[in-house]
C-alpha cells in the first residue's frame, strides 16, 4: 500500500518517522497514461521525503469539532447534516426506495426530475461523480483534506461476456486516472468479481466448490491453486444436490473471466495501486474468494500484497476462514492484504437461511459481530506489523475504531503505517475519518461513480441494507451541527 504526502494540517505540532515504505519506489515512467481530461493532466510530483506523524490514541479527539471538520465546506456541512438525517428517517427510505424502483422512470420527463433530485441529493452525499474525471476532482479534494479515495466504478451484477467486457475497460480506466492523480490520492482501485464474471457462472462456480468441500474426492479439472475457500463450521446449505460439471461454454466463460482479473491486476502492479475486491452474499462468495485468492498467489510479491480480498466479519466462520487462509498464504509464501468489514447483506442472508430451514450465518447479536470484527483487527493488526501484508480497517464504529488506534499504537504499527489504512464510506462517518487523519493514521473513503441509473443499485443497497447504520448516524449529525453552530456564531461576532 503506498503512503501518501501529509497535509499541512496534520504536520503541525506532531513528531515525525520517515519509516514508511510504499508499496513500489515509484510509478514507471513509460507507462504513464495520456489522458485529456486537464483536471488530470498536471499530477503533484511525489515528496523526496515522506513525513508520517508519530502515533497516539489519546489524540484520536473528537471534542474538537472546529478541528475535525476545518476542511469541509459549510455548503457540504448544510447538505451533509440534511442528507443523514433525511436517510434516518425509515418512511423518508422506504418513500425513496419505491421512487427509485416504480415505474415513474419510465415516464418522459418525469424521470428526469427524478434523478436530478437524486444526483443532487443521496447521489451528491454518496457518490463521487457520474464519470472518471470528475471523481479525480472529488479525490483531489479529499486529499487536499488528508483524507485518500478508495475509486469504484459503481457496476454491480453482469449477466453476459459483452458486459463483463465492458465493464473491465471501466475498471482498467479507472486504474489509468488513479495514475493521472497526486501520488498515493488513491489508496485503492475497488473492483467487484460480479461484474467481471457473469452472475450466473459465479452461482455455479460455488456450488461446485462447496460440493468438493462436502466430498474431497469431487473432482473439479478446472480449479488452480487457492487458498481454503471454507472452514468446518462453514454453512454449505446453498448446494442441497450434486452439481452437474461445467459444460465446455461454462469453462469457457471461466477461463475469460479469469483473464479480465488477471489483466486488471497487471494492471495495478503496473501502476503500482493496490486491487480491492469487494465482498458479496454468500451463495457466490466462495467462487469470489477463488477469483481472489488466485490472484493474489499470482501477483502478491515482496512484503506488499496487490490483490486484497474482503471478509465480512458478521459472518459466523469468518475468523476461523480468516486464520485458514493467512496460515495458507504464509506457508507458500505469498503477501496477502484483507479488507475486514462488518456487512452489508444481513437481511437478504437471513431470509435465505430461513427459507432453507438453516439458521443464519450472520451472528446472533451485534455484539458477537463487534467481538469478531475487533478479534479479527487485533489478529490482524499483529500480523503486518511483524511480517508482510496489509490491513484495510474499514469501519463505521468509533469504538472499533479506538481500540484498533490504542492497539496499532502499542505494538508500534506507526513504524510500518503503509501496512494499515482505515476507510469509511463516502458522507459516512466524517468524524471518525478526520479524528483519525488528525490522529496520524491513513484513512481512505469508499468512492464510488458512475451515471446516476448506473449506480443506483449501489444506492438501493446503500439505503435497504444499512438502514441501522444510517440510523445510527446520530453522532456524526450532533458533531457537524455543533460546528454549524460554532460557525454560525463566529460569522455573527457572538
Amino acid at each position: 500500500m503506498a503512503t501518501r504526502v501529509i497535509p499541512p494540517r496534520i504536520l503541525r505540532n506532531l513528531r515525525y518517522n520517515t519509516a514508511t515504505k510504499p508499496l513500489a519506489s515509484s510509478h514507471p515512467s513509460s507507462l504513464s497514461p495520456t489522458l485529456s481530461p486537464p483536471c488530470l493532466s498536471d499530477p503533484k510530483p511525489p515528496s523526496q521525503t515522506v513525513l508520517r506523524p508519530a502515533l497516539d490514541p489519546s489524540a484520536l479527539d473528537f471534542n474538537d469539532v472546529q478541528s475535525l471538520f476545518s476542511y469541509v465546506p459549510t455548503s457540504n456541512l448544510l447538505r451533509s447534516t440534511a442528507v443523514l438525517h433525511a436517510t434516518a428517517v425509515e418512511p423518508m427510505v422506504d418513500l425513496g426506495m419505491w421512487i427509485m424502483r416504480s415505474k415513474l422512470f419510465e415516464v418522459e420527463g418525469v424521470k428526469d426530475v427524478i434523478l436530478a433530485a437524486i444526483r443532487n441529493t443521496f447521489y451528491g452525499h454518496f457518490c463521487a461523480g457520474e464519470d472518471a474525471v470528475t471523481a479525480g476532482k472529488s479525490i483531489r479534494a479529499l486529499n487536499d483534506a488528508g483524507l485518500r479515495g478508495m475509486l469504484v466504478y459503481g457496476v454491480e451484477d453482469a449477466h453476459d461476456n459483452e458486459g463483463c467486457d465492458r465493464n473491465l475497460k471501466c475498471f482498467l480506466h479507472t486504474v489509468d486516472v488513479s495514475r493521472s492523480l497526486p501520488p498515493s490520492s488513491v489508496s485503492f482501485v475497488i473492483v467487484k468479481i460480479t461484474a467481471i464474471c457473469p452472475m450466473s457462472l459465479l452461482e455455479r462456480l460455488s456450488d461446485l466448490l462447496r460440493w468438493q468441500q462436502k466430498d474431497p474426492s469431487f473432482n473439479l479439472p478446472w480449479k488452480q491453486d487457492s487458498f481454503p475457500l471454507f472452514s468446518d463450521s462453514t454453512p454449505l446449505y446453498h448446494t442441497r444436490k450434486r452439481p452437474e460439471a461445467l459444460t465446455p461454454q461454462e469453462e469457457s466463460d471461466l477461463e475469460l473471466a479469469m483473464q479480465r482479473l488477471n489483466e486488471l491486476s497487471q494492471k495495478c502492479v503496473q501502476a503500482n495501486v493496490p486491487l480491492l475486491v469487494d465482498a458479496e452474499h454468500t451463495s457466490v462468495q466462495p467462487a469470489i474468494d477463488y477469483f481472489t485468492y488466485n490472484a493474489a498467489i499470482n501477483h502478491n510479491k515482496g512484503e506488499s500484497p496487490i490483490v486484497f480480498g474482503t471478509m465480512q466479519t458478521y459472518l459466523k466462520d469468518a475468523k476461523e476462514r480468516l486464520l485458514l487462509a493467512t496460515k495458507a498464504a504464509d506457508k507458500m509464501g505469498i503477501p496477502m492484504g484483507f479488507k475486514l468489514v462488518r456487512g452489508a447483506y444481513m437481511s437478504s442472508e437471513r431470509k435465505l437461511a430461513s427459507s432453507l430451514g438453516y439458521a443464519s450465518p450472520i451472528h446472533n447479536t451485534i455484539q458477537d459481530t463487534h467481538k469478531c470484527f475487533n478479534d479479527c483487527s487485533s489478529f490482524l493488526l499483529e500480523k503486518v506489523a511483524n511480517g508482510p501484508g496489509g490491513l484495510v480497517l474499514a469501519t463505521h464504529n468509533i469504538e472499533s475504531g479506538k481500540l484498533a488506534a490504542a492497539k496499532a499504537h502499542e505494538i508500534g504499527i506507526g513504524k510500518v503505517n503503509h501496512k494499515l489504512e482505515f476507510a469509511q464510506l463516502l458522507g459516512m462517518s466524517e468524524a471518525l475519518s478526520y479524528g483519525l487523519s488528525n490522529a496520524g493514521f491513513q484513512v481512505s473513503k469508499y468512492m464510488p461513480f458512475g451515471p446516476v441509473e448506473t449506480v443506483m443499485p449501489y444506492l438501493l443497497r446503500r439505503a435497504e441494507e444499512n438502514r441501522g447504520m444510517l440510523a445510527a448516524s446520530g453522532f456524526d449529525r450532533l458533531l457537524m451541527r455543533k460546528e454549524l453552530g460554532r460557525r454560525l456564531k463566529a460569522a455573527l461576532g457572538v
